[in-house]
């Protein structure tokens, strides 16, 4: 079996990439697919990345070689490493977001059924591409930033150890320089998620693979955001890999002439790979203790920080909901669903994203039933609606008191390429008109909102804001005391549900907060700040619910400071590197 493996090394990258190692990145990167909801094995992302990084570190005279030759190619899409990691990351992202094929048929807005599959699978593979480049260009990256002495000077234990036989810590360079890739493999992946945050595509970071299952894990959260989860599990994956390599070193070292010398590399690399996995150990146990920690603080709720809420999820599908009737059902089931949630003494009542479809203006408002209810009940409504703004039409969350005024506004931040806006509209709005039904022109609101009600600030969401927890971070220390966020999933899956709720989650317990979710057609919940589900709607269902939740001011040490974690893992890494290359030419 070694001599198998080290075979499919071999020949990197002059030839083709082979079957098996296409196999065994696209399977791993399909296991990294299960761990997120609904299904929820999430034990499985703290061992799926570990087959790529076999693949992509394991050593060889051919690979070494090759990747010398790789360095001075001009365009690294031809690299093993660019290739085989993007097959991983087609497999994690392709299952993980399969749930865009729930956007057919487009028949309803006029799109012929052929055409409709046609735009589905372009917008299903756009995205799958747009989350495989991340992984293909942390693998580049790290082959690229190891070239510069990680591997220059061998390609294997006993090459390392005869560079550095001068030193006093020669018998551990190669126990640390697996560490020093594992470092650097994680401050690069954080770096480039927290890069692909910034855009306007993100969904899939490797920590929500743990929600909702793993609380203890997403409590560590607390400490630097998503991203200290997504830390621990590259590098416990990067640790067991680098275990399973010397592992295999060790089998084939053990072949060789049992000489003395021979004899004390094999002790040596036996050590190593118990201290990998020993390390791989202590690190995942230790992760889950402190996240634990933090998970059995008491959340201590007081009377006079109780708020009593209600929900309406109408349940009034998209692909009806601009005509005639849906307006019409969406009138009438929020109106009733406000009515009877203030009959039952709620002090504010959500409703989901759009939930009334058309602009909320003075006309409108005056004509609108709903509005007339909050007038007579007195019950402060939170509304989603469309509202005008410069340029466009902003999709927005309301405040509407009982004197019928409007105190407050939040504006959705990240809206939906394609879906809710134009990109490059003056240059590709033409091609993009003939090429797509949609016609909405959306703004996008200013980043650092403040959302004022009269029960105190609240952080608001919209949708996709949920996938971005900076949006939430920024607002918690401002002052947000609770959660509330509107959503419109349909015409999607209960397999999107339960990741959008799974996204909210992992915001509530990162900022330490309680989280009232209303969605048109579901999961519509009450989520508190521990991450326990207290309440959920039913799928495709009319519903309304009325909850009691408490607002909080705590601040975690995420709220206060942010990602500070990978910023410092960065430096480590680019610190490591410049000592390693310090080293090897002394």
């Amino acid at each position: 079996m070694t001599k198998r493996w080290h075979s499919l090394q071999n020949d990197r990258p002059f030839r083709p990439i082979t079957l098996l190692p296409v196999t065994i990145a696209f399977s791993s990167g399909i296991l990294m697919g299960f761990a997120p909801a609904p299904l929820n094995f999430f034990p499985l992302a703290w061992v799926a990345l570990a087959p790529l990084w076999v693949l992509l570190f394991t050593p060889s005279k051919a690979k070494a070689q090759g990747e010398k030759n790789e360095s001075k190619r001009p365009f690294f899409l031809f690299s093993f490493s660019f290739g085989i990691s993007f097959v991983w990351g087609v497999g994690y992202h392709g299952l993980a977001l399969s749930w865009i094929t729930g956007l057919h048929p487009l028949t309803w807005l006029g799109v012929p059924w052929l055409a409709s599959v046609a735009i589905v699978l372009f917008c299903w593979g756009f995205i799958t591409v747009w989350g495989a480049v991340l992984v293909a260009l942390w693998a580049w990256l790290m082959h690229r930033l190891e070239s510069v002495g990680v591997k220059g000077k061998g390609e294997d234990d006993a090459a390392l150890l005869s560079v550095h036989a001068s030193t006093p810590w020669h018998h551990l360079e190669p126990l640390l320089r697996s560490l020093r890739r594992v470092l650097l493999g994680t401050a690069l992946w954080c770096g480039l998620e927290w890069l692909w945050s910034l855009g306007p595509l993100d969904w899939t970071a490797l920590a929500y693979t743990q929600s909702p299952g793993n609380l203890a894990v997403l409590h560590f959260g607390q400490i630097s955001g998503a991203t200290g989860v997504t830390a621990a599990i590259v590098a416990v994956n990067g640790l067991l890999a680098e275990a399973w390599m010397n592992g295999q070193q060790l089998a084939v070292s053990r072949q060789r002439s049992a000489v003395s010398s021979q004899q004390l590399k094999t002790q040596n690399s036996k050590l190593k790979t118990i201290a990998l996995l020993v390390s791989a150990t202590i690190l995942f146990i230790a992760v889950h203790l402190l996240g634990a920690v933090l998970w059995l603080q008491p959340i201590a709720p007081s009377n006079t920080t109780a708020l009593k809420v209600g929900i309406i999820q109408g349940n009034v599908p998209t692909r009806i909901k601009l005509g005639s009737d849906g307006i019409r059902r969406a009138m009438e089931g929020y109106t009733n669903g406000y009515l009877a949630l203030a009959a039952q003494g709620v002090d504010a009542v959500l409703t989901p994203e759009g939930a009334l479809p058309f602009l909320w203006n003075e006309p409108n408002k005056l004509r609108s039933p709903l509005y007339q209810a909050v007038l007579e009940k007195g019950a402060v409504l939170w509304l989603g609606t469309f509202t005008a703004q410069k340029g466009g039409i902003a999709r927005s969350l309301l405040t509407i008191t009982p004197n019928g005024a409007t105190t407050s506004r939040y504006d959705k931040i990240k809206l939906v390429p394609l879906g809710e806006y134009i990109p490059f509209q003056a240059a590709l709005g033409g091609i993009i008109n003939l090429l797509s039904p949609i016609t909405e022109n959306g703004q996008p609101g200013a980043f650092h909102q403040q959302f004022d009600t009269p029960f105190g600030r609240a952080i608001a969401s919209i949708c996709y804001d949920s996938a971005f927890p900076e949006v939430f971070r920024t607002q918690a220390a401002a002052g947000g005391q609770f959660i509330l966020t509107a959503s419109n999933l349909d015409p999607y899956s209960e397999v999107l549900m339960a990741q959008h709720q799974a996204q909210d989650i992992m915001r509530a317990i990162e900022t330490d907060r309680w989280a009232v979710r209303a969605t048109n057609t579901g999961y519509s919940s009450i989520v508190d700040p521990h991450g326990h589900i207290e309440w959920r709607s039913q799928p495709r269902t009319y519903q309304t619910h009325a909850a009691t939740i408490f607002r909080r001011e705590t601040q975690t040490l995420y709220v206060r400071w942010g990602d500070w974690l990978t910023p410092s893992l960065l430096v480590l890494g680019a610190i490591t590197v410049l000592f390693q290359r310090r080293s090897l030419r002394s």
